[in-house]
């Protein structure tokens, strides 16, 4: 059993920037991929960005150009740089993992961390 441990987060002004982590407690360079996942309330849970174990990223069209996805194998770390925050960019943002286990792909999910941008 997977387990992600994400820190960062909270309350910040327009403008301003945030860093999420997350600790993965497997080898994240064996991951298909790790990314992060936002909801906002009543909504459904939307990728933000992702990171392949190649580094390919991929991000929403909402935070390209603002938002930077990282992974330090080493420390089986990925981040989620943050810049230029909306208030549009508020919600639970949730760390995820990808992985190949005997019965097929997996899905691993973080406890979450709550991100708020005032106007």
């Amino acid at each position: 059993q997977v387990q992600l441990v994400q820190s960062g987060g909270g309350l910040v002004q327009a403008g301003g920037s945030l860093r999420l982590s997350c600790v993965s407690s497997a080898s994240i360079s064996s991951a298909n991929a790790m990314g992060w996942y936002r909801q906002a309330p009543g909504k459904q849970r939307d990728m933000v960005a992702t990171i392949t174990g190649g580094g390919r990223t991929n991000y929403a069209d909402s935070v390209k150009g603002r938002f930077a996805i990282s992974s330090d194998n080493a420390k089986n770390t990925v981040y989620l740089q943050m810049n230029s925050l909306e208030p549009a960019d508020t919600g639970a943002y949730f760390c995820n993992e990808v992985r190949n286990e005997g019965w097929g792909p997996e899905n691993y999910w973080g406890q979450g961390t709550q991100v708020t941008v005032s106007s």
